[in-house]
């Protein structure tokens, strides 16, 4: 085993203890969280070494590229892992992840959600996705505006391929715990406002909220997803 997978290995065992740890203090029940490997910056076989000797299933992708390169390439395939979306997603790319996408993290708009059930409908299948919420509603970045997020979430209602599943929110960076928290509980409590809501009580949402440097604070404030990249792979930009 080469010493770049020995530090792969340290690095997940690190997290999966520090999640441990952040749920006990949260008074969450073990397991409750789970984590998702931001791929972003992995290599297949990095991916077929934490699912097969560390325990991580769950993999998100940030772009369409990466995400069909990946489904191809990881060696052992595709069959015992999730694969989702993650990223900012354009209409015209859904249909080249429409077929096997587990979850789609990034839905922002109506025009997105039609082509997503448009798509849907063509692979004979329903896909699940999560409203992306711009918590601290900052132009650079993707995301419903709070206001807006509970007529949109009704609206979905209208889609019959789509399966409302939750919430994600990147979140502003802060270089402290509280602002992280208090962020992160904010669009939690909206979030599960908007579930009461529009759902019926039907289940629980997912709320994918955290990564790699405020997993801690998202998981004190009800994260039931963290996306880690940096804190699994450092910050190399694989050649696939």
């Amino acid at each position: 085993m080469s010493d770049e997978f020995e530090e792969l290995r340290a690095r997940a065992e690190r997290i999966k203890e520090n999640v441990a740890e952040a749920e006990l203090k949260a008074g969450r029940k073990s397991g409750s969280v789970t984590v998702l490997a931001a791929a972003k910056y992995a290599y297949p076989e990095e991916i077929a070494f934490l699912r097969d000797e560390c325990g991580i299933t769950v993999f998100g992708e940030n772009r369409v590229q990466t995400y069909v390169d990946h489904a191809e390439k990881i060696p052992g395939g595709t069959g015992k892992i999730r694969l989702d979306f993650i990223g900012s997603l354009q209409k015209n790319k859904v249909k080249y992840i429409s077929k096997d996408v587990c979850l789609i993290h990034s839905l922002d708009s109506l025009a997105l959600a039609a082509e997503i059930d448009r798509q849907a409908v063509k692979a004979g299948r329903s896909i699940k996705v999560l409203v992306e919420i711009n918590s601290g509603e900052e132009a650079s970045k993707g995301g419903l505006a709070p206001a807006d997020a509970e007529a949109f979430c009704r609206s979905l209602g209208d889609f019959r391929s789509i399966e409302f599943a939750g919430f994600m929110t990147m979140g502003p960076r802060y270089d402290n715990y509280i602002d992280y928290f208090n962020n992160f509980y904010k669009t939690s409590q909206l979030a599960l406002d908007i579930w009461e809501k529009t759902i019926h009580n039907i289940g629980d949402p997912i709320l994918s909220m955290g990564m790699s440097d405020s997993f801690e604070p998202a998981i004190a404030a009800g994260s039931t997803l963290i996306r880690v990249g940096s804190g699994l792979f450092g910050r190399h930009t694989p050649t696939l």
